[in-house]
């Protein structure tokens, strides 16, 4: 019998960031930084300091992000994976919020004869900002097309507990301890960070709960309590959104003498700014500040268990479909 599968293609939704180079918007150039936080934040006036303050914190690392760069290698690695499982699928990578947007990488595939979409949401922890708006976007990407519509299901998120993600997270954190001698390592104060959201949202999603979940278990196999934080909240919101903050959590400990901190940004699955600038930056100002010493661990990134997680899920979803014909 004919081996038959239902997906043809493999898509990774992120959110994207700006990359080197200008966006040839204005003249002269402010980089495409500039460019990308205004296309998030609005181009109103009363928005044009904040597009200054945030496109700054990317001038600070270079001016761009290496976001983008990272989750083409992850999907290098997944794309691989799957081959070694006798899958040759390719893999795309879409972006909500800067080339390659989605509607053109969705563009591509149709153009190339993919038309069963299997969407990877790359956020760890679901919410309506996290999960909900990159399959809108999705929507919004195809409704767009002049030719027939792709059909993109969805790998669902509950892979924030397997072993995968949580192996791939506590040897990051292994990694970044490894210089850390005798018992530095066991009194040191372990910090788990997510990208905040906005407390009704954190009501009626499963976000926190998620985030929480792999905490415990991460923190569990590395033998130590753990704290949980939120980060890179905006400045004067409308509405509470979750806390404590990383900074404000920081402080708290320094009072109370905790010489190291590790903090593990497992909310992200790749390094980008609020990982590099929001805690590589900021955060470890304020723990210098109070007398810390500042360990991060990066994120899973390509971490082959990670890859591995993701490819065998893949697996079995094709099979799965399969079976249900």
């Amino acid at each position: 019998m004919a081996h038959t599968q239902k997906y043809d293609s493999v898509l990774l939704i992120g959110f994207g960031g700006p990359t080197p180079g200008c966006c040839k918007k204005y003249e002269p150039c402010p980089g495409e930084a500039y460019c990308f936080v205004e296309g998030i934040v609005g181009t109103a006036p009363s928005n044009a300091e904040r597009v200054k303050e945030v496109a700054s914190h990317y001038v600070a690392l270079g001016g761009f992000s290496p976001f983008n760069e990272l989750t083409f290698k992850q999907a290098d690695a997944l794309e691989a994976g799957l081959k070694d499982r006798g899958m040759d699928v390719p893999v795309y990578v879409g972006m909500r919020n800067w080339t390659p947007y989605l509607h053109e990488v969705i563009e591509n595939m149709v153009k190339k004869g993919h038309l069963n979409i299997l969407g990877i949401v790359m956020s760890a922890y679901q919410s309506k900002s996290s999960w909900e708006r990159y399959q809108s976007d999705v929507e919004s990407a195809i409704e767009t097309l002049d030719s027939e519509p792709p059909t993109v299901s969805y790998l669902d998120s509950s892979w924030y507990n397997k072993p995968g993600f949580i192996n791939a997270i506590a040897d990051r954190v292994r990694t970044a301890c490894k210089d850390m001698h005798g018992n530095r390592f066991d009194k040191a104060t372990l910090i788990f960070t997510a990208h905040a959201i906005p407390q009704p949202a954190a009501k009626y999603s499963p976000y926190t709960k998620q985030f929480r979940e792999t905490a415990s278990i991460v923190a569990e196999q590395l033998g130590k309590d753990f704290n949980l934080a939120y980060q890179s909240a905006p400045d004067n919101p409308t509405v509470p959104w979750t806390a404590p903050d990383i900074n404000d959590l920081l402080r708290e400990k320094g009072k109370a003498g905790v010489e190291d901190v590790i903090v593990a940004p497992i909310g992200f699955l790749c390094d980008h700014v609020e990982v590099l600038y929001d805690l590589g930056i900021e955060a470890q100002a304020t723990a210098e500040e109070c007398g810390m010493n500042f360990i991060r661990a990066e994120t899973v990134g390509a971490h082959p268990e990670f890859i591995d997680m993701l490819a065998d899920l893949v697996c079995e979803k094709f099979q799965t479909e399969e079976e249900n014909g």
